[in-house]
């Protein structure tokens, strides 16, 4: 955190941020997610500044992921006067979070395949 110099994302990353777009995620969503997934705690600032978003975009993704309880959020108190600084990061491992895409994905499935099925017996009679 507070960090002169902040890196852009990679070709990597993008390519992160593409699949969890394709498997449902928001596209802001998913290049948040990714830029936590460093490991870092950000600010909204440096938030904004790496996965090229504007400040009510950052806003947006970030009431989701806490929403997802992805996202942690903590205030650090400065010296200055004023609002404290909201620093945010992971609440979960990546590992878990994968896992709960994973297993929305399936149970999606299940249920297309639920009405599939459904579809079947109603033409059938």
């Amino acid at each position: 955190m507070g960090s002169s110099f902040i890196p852009e994302l990679t070709d990597t990353e993008n390519e992160v941020i593409r699949l969890l777009v394709e498997v449902g995620l928001k596209m802001n969503e998913a290049r948040i997610l990714v830029v936590f997934f460093r490991g870092a705690e950000l600010t909204s600032r440096e938030i904004e500044r790496i996965a090229d978003l504007r400040q009510p975009e950052v806003s947006v993704a970030i009431t989701g992921l806490t929403k997802r309880k992805w996202v942690i959020v903590a205030s650090l108190i400065t010296a200055n006067k004023g609002r404290p600084v909201k620093v945010f990061s992971l609440a979960e491992p990546v590992d878990a979070i994968l896992d709960e895409l994973r297993d929305g994905i399936c149970e999606g499935h299940d249920q297309q395949m639920i009405m599939l099925s459904r579809i079947r017996e109603i033409i059938r009679k």
